[in-house]
């Protein structure tokens, strides 16, 4: 039932942080993955790192802010491994101010890296997954989709991902009946670049630990894990669902 061997995957922002993590387990899983981001030297690293270690990668340099990202990803899939099972849509990227001093044009390319990127992509390997009988998708919220923020202020962070969330039920209830799952991952603190400021202060860290029922932050394993359920067989019947995975963090 957890079995994804076989399946071809496009993964975006998959250079570092997430995306490189969920990279490497669905490829030590046995999938063929197209990874995806704008760092080609991180890329290439990672691709490398896949395929010393047995497992098969292809590297796709390209912004997802560009429209032409979406049919490359697309097309390197079918090109290399003759199929496209699943995408995880997890390019994403954060600005930090006080609502009443954010430059609205920040506010808008967050939403176009965090929201309409992710719609162009989605929309491009839905054809194709249409035509070969369906597939899977997996978009990245944060626990920050349903919750203000903290801090200096993440005005367009959070709003992205609220629409995400309800992005993922909308396509979910279009496309189930075309053979397409879609959930989304609600991921809470991880060990990713983009939370490395909150992790340089110990005072600070130490206060996020504090409000994590586990009393931990996530590891690889633990987005791993949950991307492979969502991708396998066992998820059968899942599909426009947002699953925490925060060690508890939303529940309270």
């Amino acid at each position: 039932m957890f079995d994804v061997s076989g399946q071809a995957v496009i993964i975006t922002g998959a250079s570092s942080g997430l995306g490189a993590m969920m990279a490497r387990g669905f490829a030590a899983a046995g999938c063929g993955v197209v990874l995806g981001a704008r760092r080609e030297s991180e890329l290439v690293a990672a691709a490398d790192e896949i395929r010393a270690s047995g497992g098969r990668a292809v590297t796709v340099p390209c912004d997802v802010r560009d429209a032409e990202h979406a049919e490359l990803l697309v097309g390197s899939a079918i090109a290399n491994f003759d199929r496209l099972d699943g995408v995880v849509l997890n390019a994403g990227i954060a600005t930090m101010a006080p609502a009443e001093n954010e430059p609205i044009e920040d506010f808008a390319r967050v939403l176009e890296v965090n929201v309409t990127a992710q719609m162009r992509l989605a929309k491009e390997a839905a054809r194709t997954m249409i035509d070969r009988g369906g597939g899977w998708m997996i978009t990245l919220s944060s626990i920050l989709g349903q919750r203000a923020g903290t801090g200096g202020g993440l005005t367009g962070y959070t709003s992205s991902k609220g629409a995400i969330e309800q992005l993922t039920r909308e396509l979910a209830r279009q496309w189930a009946p075309k053979g397409i799952r879609v959930n989304s991952i609600s991921p809470g603190v991880f060990p990713t670049p983009m939370n490395e400021p909150m992790m340089a202060n110990l005072e600070r860290e130490e206060q996020m630990r504090q409000r994590i029922p586990l009393g931990r932050f996530g590891a690889p394993e633990d987005i791993v894990g949950v991307a492979l359920f969502l991708a396998s067989p066992a998820a059968a019947f899942v599909t426009g669902h947002v699953l925490a995975v925060d060690g508890g963090m939303s529940a309270w």
